[in-house]
């Protein structure tokens, strides 16, 4: 379970997130929806502690992860999976070795053959085995998004965090990844927030739905309910009225 307890985050003096309180059980896909600049990168950063709050707090498992000590920040990190617009593959590093990064960064080194086993078993659940020896470079778009999700899902996370994860694909490409993040969420029994723009992932991935607004968050409820909702600003969204 992850709890969101009056958050807030301040850059200088522009707010981003304003007192948001939310909870994520366990098992669920939520989208956070919104404009441009509403925060929903932001939060995402926070849930990762890149970022810390400029108040309230994020509890995963009724632990407050800003007050942890590093060991127990990278214990934490090892939970959470994240998969990045970009993809944010290493450019220099073999599809393997992408893959394996998380691994390697174990404070107790797994031994070579489970790292082998591991990366193979992931790339299978993406689709990918037998890409190892390629170059991110080699791979069209698509199939980096699938490899940075395989990397996400190497070191087994409870959590998985997707930035944007089809904007820029083709709508047959974006299909496959939607599919992907619901394979996912089943197959692996993890809690999946997906911030996107795109109305096909919002709807085809989500349980629920949460919408930011100039920081705050101002909706929260199924594809229906939000399909369904009379505000305003999220009707004019859902049209295609915000950026």
């Amino acid at each position: 379970m992850i709890k969101i307890q009056n958050l807030t985050k301040r850059f200088a003096d522009k707010t981003v997130i304003e007192n948001m309180t939310m909870d994520i059980p366990d098992g669920q896909k939520l989208a956070v929806i919104g404009p441009s600049g509403c925060g929903k990168s932001t939060l995402l950063r926070l849930l990762i502690c890149l970022l810390a709050p400029t108040g309230g707090k994020i509890l995963v498992d009724d632990v407050d992860i800003n007050r942890l000590k590093e060991y127990d920040l990278m214990k934490l990190r090892r939970k959470i999976g994240m998969v990045f617009q970009s993809s944010a593959l290493f450019d220099s590093m073999n599809i393997f070795e992408n893959v394996a990064f998380g691994l390697r960064q174990q404070e107790k080194h797994p031994p070579e053959n489970y790292i082998k086993e591991k990366v193979k078993e992931k790339l299978k659940m993406v689709d990918l085995d037998g890409t190892q020896e390629y170059l991110p470079s080699e791979l069209s778009g698509g199939m980096q998004k699938r490899i940075s999700l395989a990397r996400a899902i190497a070191t087994d996370p409870k959590i998985i965090l997707y930035d944007e994860p089809t904007t820029g694909l083709d709508p047959i490409t974006s299909t496959n990844i939607e599919d992907m993040i619901n394979k996912m969420n089943k197959e692996l029994n993890v809690t999946s927030i997906i911030v996107t723009h795109q109305l096909s992932t919002i709807f085809r991935t989500s349980d629920r739905i949460v919408m930011l607004h100039e920081g705050r968050l101002i909706e929260s409820g199924s594809v229906e309910q939000t399909k369904a909702s009379e505000n305003p600003i999220v009707r004019n969204f859902i049209k295609g009225g915000l950026p």
